[in-house]
């Protein structure tokens, strides 16, 4: 379901609210002052009140987290940037509003209908073991939680996706309800009246609960509830991105309908490619890539290996990934729901970009000009900006091997970082991508080597053209505007 809202492909700063200087204000500052002239754009990972997974629990949209700021300061940011913010389309938190009513009263409370309880799906409320046993599981053994209602004493029995067997801080909601259908409408409308411009679907994957089936993407019904919410979002200025972890074949069917999606293939190919110094599959990945996508490195995440790459690497390229990422520090993250890919069950690799290709900074500048001149609209993480290492500390603050990832920079710190050869570098590139009218055109790519690739942007008179040597890790810039050719190694 294609709409009339566009959007350029120019770059996007990817951050926490707290991450880069510990404010939204902070952020501005940034925005405004050294990286002024490189984002058109800037996702804040969720700056909500939220009683877990760093944001991803959201107790209310109604108001921002005073520990970051305002409503008032995503406002500021959206005057000369595309605010993009997630909405948690799966879930609340369990010490929402919404849900502590209903734990205390039941089905009498006025919120019962938001929730999705098992019977909803199975109206027995027993569902079969063969049903369970096709689910696609986020938390050990079974979706589901059960609770004590507070005035009764009564069990409930309610679907939560993601935490651990005995516990889970996000409530799944019943998105075909009313009151869920309430909720989403209500939340998009105050993003709109925020001047944000861009939705981030988080979890859109799992919103469909059907007996019998995966209960991840089921079809016909998950377009059916995107066609609706693209609606409500277009009737308010806003721009959707489904977020969905799934077989490359999804984001072919999310384009092919006119949805914006990311390109969950890349980061994992371009380390791949790096590594063997093949530019084979990167090269035909790249060929067939549509425009109406957004690219990433890194991420608040990991980088994406099991299903997203199936089809694309093999088993064993896979695990040759998860020995280079695990020799650099970094750690993995395991399936959960036994749909092992030929014995591979890592989901994410967590580490961050520049440890990954083993701090070298030719190649780290490699991956970012590959991803720079990749169609569709690049993200910048905050972290890959700044070409960290992995952060120890912050797993055993977070007890979360994502943390590795999540480092939290202070005033001086940016300050060094920025100083530094391999950002400055970086800093050009986006600079480029973010000015130069050439990406407003068309593009190819072409291999020059089986180890090295040529990218090309036209339009009209200008042209940008990228050469990567996947071997050395060197990266030849050429850029025309009009008879002006600018020419360096980046």
């Amino acid at each position: 379901m294609s709409t009339g809202l566009t959007l350029a492909g120019r770059p996007q700063l990817l951050t926490y609210p707290d991450s880069l200087g510990g404010s939204l204000r902070a952020i501005k500052k940034l925005l405004r002052g050294p990286l002024d002239g490189l984002f058109s754009g800037v996702h804040i990972l969720p700056p909500f009140p939220s009683s877990g997974d760093r944001g991803f629990a959201p107790v209310t949209y109604r108001e921002i987290d005073p520990t970051f700021g305002t409503w008032a300061d995503i406002s500021q940011l959206a005057e000369d940037h595309d605010v993009v913010l997630d909405l948690m389309i799966n879930h609340v938190s369990r010490q929402s509003v919404e849900f502590t009513d209903f734990e205390r009263l039941g089905r009498r409370s006025r919120y019962a209908d938001l929730f999705l309880t098992v019977d909803k799906v199975w109206p027995s409320g027993d569902p079969p073991a063969e049903d369970v046993s096709r689910i696609f599981l986020r938390k050990p053994h079974d979706p589901f939680t059960t609770i004590t209602v507070t005035d009764t004493g009564e069990k409930e029995r309610v679907w939560t996706t993601f935490g651990t067997e005995q516990w889970s801080e996000q409530i799944d909601t019943d998105v075909n309800s009313n009151a869920g259908r309430g909720l989403i409408t209500e939340s998009l409308r105050l993003f709109a009246s925020h001047g944000v411009k861009i939705v981030r679907l988080d979890a859109v994957g799992y919103v469909i609960k059907k007996a019998g089936t995966s209960c991840f993407m089921v079809e016909p019904e998950i377009y059916e509830f995107l066609d609706w919410v693209v609606g409500v979002a277009s009737s308010q200025g806003l721009i959707v991105l489904p977020e969905v972890h799934d077989h490359y074949t999804t984001h072919e069917k999310l384009a092919a309908r006119g949805y914006w999606s990311y390109d969950f293939v890349l980061p994992a190919l371009v380390l791949h490619s790096l590594e063997t110094r093949s530019a084979r599959k990167l090269g035909a990945h790249l060929s067939q890539s549509p425009q109406r996508r957004f690219t990433t490195l890194d991420c608040h995440d990991g980088i994406p290996i099991q299903p997203d790459l199936q089809g694309i690497l093999t088993p064993s390229e896979m695990l040759d990934l998860v020995e280079l990422v695990e020799r650099q520090g970094g750690n993995v993250n395991r399936m959960l729901s036994g749909s092992e890919f030929n014995g591979v069950d890592a989901h994410q690799l967590n580490c961050t970009y520049y440890a990954a290709v083993g701090r070298d900074d030719d190649k780290y500048v490699a991956a970012r000009a590959i991803q720079l001149f990749a169609p569709g609209v690049p993200q910048i993480y905050y972290v890959g900006l700044l070409a960290a290492n992995n952060d120890y500390d912050a797993i055993k603050r977070a007890a979360d091997g994502r943390a590795i990832n999540r480092h939290d920079f202070t005033d001086e710190e940016i300050d060094q970082a920025l100083k530094r050869p391999v950002v400055q570098r970086i800093l050009r590139l986006i600079r480029l991508r973010h000015s130069h009218p050439a990406f407003d055109g068309a593009f190819r790519v072409e291999p020059l080597t089986t180890t090295s690739l040529h990218f090309h942007w036209e339009r009209d008179e200008n042209t940008c053209d990228l050469e990567v040597d996947l071997d050395s890790g060197r990266c030849v810039v050429t850029a025309r505007d009009g008879r002006s050719v600018d020419r360096y190694f980046a």
